[in-house]
């Protein structure tokens, strides 16, 4: 199912200071990372070592939060405050390198972590990348 944020941002009537594509990109690796996240925290609560996983739970849940509070701020425009907008894109990459880091320490045991850390890494590279288009 191809995703409907391309199409959306197409249909907003005003301008948008920031690359569409680029934009809608970010929202999509957004959307995937926090899905991913969510995801393998609960895989986590499902393993038999679950208290080895511990810190693996609390920082998949973190990042799911900010990528998704992040997705949904970029997906408005009305008023827009590129301050606020630069301050979320940092702090979500700041969150999925922490959770990329520590779901890659236990990509060798766990595949949901292996899945995790790549979805987290490319939610990384597409954050910085609009952050780098940004004035």
């Amino acid at each position: 199912m191809p995703s409907t944020t391309m199409p959306m941002l197409e249909t907003y009537p005003q301008s948008i200071n920031l690359d569409r594509a680029k934009l809608a990109a970010t929202v999509d690796a957004l959307n995937d990372c926090a899905q991913a996240c969510t995801a393998c925290a609960d895989a986590c609560l499902s393993e038999d070592m679950v208290a080895d996983l511990t810190k693996c739970i609390r920082t998949d849940l973190d990042c799911a939060d900010i990528c998704t509070t992040t997705a949904r701020v970029l997906s408005r425009h009305t008023g827009y405050d590129a301050n606020l907008t630069r301050g979320l894109l940092e702090a979500c990459a700041t969150a999925c390198r922490s959770c990329g880091d520590e779901c890659a320490r236990h990509a060798d045991m766990h595949e949901h972590c292996r899945v995790c850390a790549d979805a987290c890494r490319a939610c990384e590279r597409a954050c910085r990348d609009l952050l780098a288009t940004m004035s």
